[in-house]
């Protein structure tokens, strides 16, 4: 492990939180100026076998994937504004455009049709459902979280115009190339590794079931709304279906670990994580006036999924409700995902932050862990 003396409150805030029981294990990853100056994991990696986080110590991230997808697709694509029609030609609605897809604006935040668990691996198949599907709103009049829709339709739109899954650009375009622990789909001596989700009773902001498929029971400030606990909400059926708790162990199955949903299916270290970003803010994934553009916000503002005021460019979140920046962000963006992991970028401070706990916390916008550790990087600089 490492932590430079001058982030020193990092590591202070990160083994306080083990000490006051709200990890079981995790792993923190910090990049400023390109220099790594904090690498630290810790605690237990299955608190079934006693398995301790090692360096190497990989973890399933949910939502996080959503910023890897985007950089899949804006790699790949040359005009985000083209009805997905125009490369997707069995698609339905004519009026939705790729940039809908990034934006959380299509009006298809739910497959309608319970997929099958056999099908949980056949990625076109879910995308064909939603292909099908009228918008429950007229695209680009409004947003909502696109929890898992998002990555099975951005997906196809790349595997058409590439011939590739996300998970196999990620591999050949990301992950090989500038050595990243990253992967949306995992191997099997990755699966191995890889360290095992568990409920979050001591989490600060609620509790939640590994890959239960639910929004869980709390808000991040401890409070339920009636859409978390009502099945048919618009906000549980968003998440719910495919269902990862159909299987043993949730978000834990091999299935879900190899199945690489490009919504929801990244397995990767912290410093797998941060050095995502940290490639990106270089202009190693994406040239910079790509990237300049995919973060300038294209909505913001209530959102019919998670209820609460949220905003994104174009697959990236920017600072809002659901993506609280820390104090003297100057230019932040990245991606949560559900249970508490954080991928974050600030352009302005030449700062990556990668954040990875396999104890999942309840809340759908701020896990406070994370927060904690990137109030006190932001503090240290």
């Amino acid at each position: 492990m490492y932590c430079d003396p001058r982030f020193r409150r990092v590591r202070e805030v990160f083994e306080r939180q083990f000490a006051e029981g709200e990890e079981l294990g995790a792993a923190v990853a910090v990049h400023v100026d390109g220099e790594l100056v904090v690498d630290l994991w810790g605690g237990v990696a299955d608190r079934h076998t006693g398995r301790a986080w090692e360096r190497d110590t990989p973890v399933f991230a949910y939502s996080c994937t959503k910023a890897l997808t985007a950089t899949v697709a804006l790699n790949v694509l040359d005009d985000v504004t083209v009805p997905v029609r125009d490369l997707w030609p069995e698609f339905g609605d004519p009026s939705v455009t790729v940039e809908h897809l990034l934006t959380h604006q299509a009006g298809l935040p739910v497959v309608e049709e319970q997929v099958p668990v056999a099908e949980f691996e056949d990625l076109p198949a879910i995308a064909d459902r939603l292909a099908r599907q009228r918008p429950l709103w007229e695209p680009g009049t409004a947003h909502g979280y696109h929890a898992l829709t998002y990555g099975f339709l951005v997906g196809e739109v790349v595997r058409r115009v590439s011939g590739r899954s996300v998970g196999e650009l990620v591999a050949e375009r990301f992950a090989a190339p500038y050595g990243l622990e990253v992967w949306v789909g995992a191997p099997e001596d990755v699966i191995a590794r890889t360290a095992r989700l568990t409920a979050g009773d001591r989490v600060s902001g609620g509790t939640a079931s590994a890959g239960t498929g639910t929004a869980g029971t709390a808000t991040a400030s401890g409070g339920a709304l009636p859409e978390m606990l009502d099945p048919q909400s618009l906000m549980n059926r968003a998440l719910g279906n495919p269902g990862m708790h159909r299987l043993k162990g949730g978000a834990n199955h091999p299935v879900i670990l190899r199945a690489g949903w490009p919504g929801a299916g990244l397995v990767a270290t912290a410093r797998g994580l941060a050095g995502f970003y940290q490639a990106l803010i270089d202009g190693l994934l994406l040239p910079e006036a790509t990237l300049k553009d995919a973060l300038r916000q294209r909505v913001r503002g209530p959102d019919r999924v998670l209820l609460i005021d949220s905003g994104f460019g174009l697959g990236y979140a920017v600072p809002s409700g659901t993506f609280p920046a820390p104090r003297g962000s100057v230019e932040a963006f990245g991606h949560r995902g559900m249970g508490g992991s954080l991928g974050l970028a600030d352009l302005g401070r030449r700062v990556t932050i990668g954040y990875v706990p396999n104890r999942l916390s309840g809340g759908m916008t701020i896990d406070l862990r994370a927060h904690r550790l990137a109030e006190a990087v932001y503090a240290c600089l």
